[in-house]
């Protein structure tokens, strides 16, 4: 593998899953321990659906040439999305009660822009009337992660604490094994991740 382990290029295409794979054991143990089911959320975004035209840039992931900022924002949301799929995938296949799922959590009226005058003061202005405020944005996660009607549904996406439709891309099983591989070997070169 030509890829270098640079954390400020990685983080966001590896974060998800080197957190989940960091605690899975445990989460296994628990779940069996305790009888009862661990569930795994992965926030992602509607934003998912615009990656690049390949979805995942496997050779490309590092490469500057061709970049764009929301393809690139597109691509770690997809990726999230196929990671909690294809984990959903595993972990049924392993009969472990844990879930899987990923989400959009609706646009948040955070301080993300603060460093944009222009867009924070339209956000002010415009934002109160179609962005949620931080309690309604937290709510469909807070749905996957804890409402009894989530239990043993897996490898779902959601938005509004509804099941939603992903992009065709994010129901490519192949896909989600294929970066799935990849991922656990960018992980396994990079020696104070594992």
């Amino acid at each position: 593998m030509t890829e270098q382990c640079n954390e400020e290029n990685m983080f966001p295409l590896l974060g998800h899953f080197l957190l989940t794979h960091l605690l899975l054991e445990t989460m296994k143990k628990t779940a069996q321990g305790r009888r009862t089911e661990g569930r795994i959320v992965n926030v992602s975004s509607r934003r998912h659906k615009f990656s690049y035209p390949e979805g995942i840039r496997f050779d490309k992931i590092n490469d500057q040439s061709g970049y764009n900022s929301l393809s690139a924002y597109g691509q770690s949301k997809l990726a999230n999305v196929l990671h909690a799929n294809e984990l959903a995938r595993r972990l049924k296949e392993d009969e472990v009660a844990i879930t899987a799922n990923s989400l959009h959590p609706g646009a948040i009226a955070t301080n993300l822009f603060r460093h944009s005058n222009l867009i924070n003061g339209l956000v002010g202005l415009v934002g109160k009337y179609v962005i949620k405020n931080v309690e309604q944005g937290a709510a469909t996660t807070c749905y996957v992660a804890l409402h009894p009607q989530v239990t043993g549904n897996t490898g779902l996406y959601f938005a509004d604490s509804n099941v939603a439709e992903t992009s065709l891309q994010a129901n490519d099983n192949a896909l989600a094994r294929k970066l799935w591989d990849f991922t656990f070997t960018l992980i396994n070169n990079c020696p104070n991740n594992t």
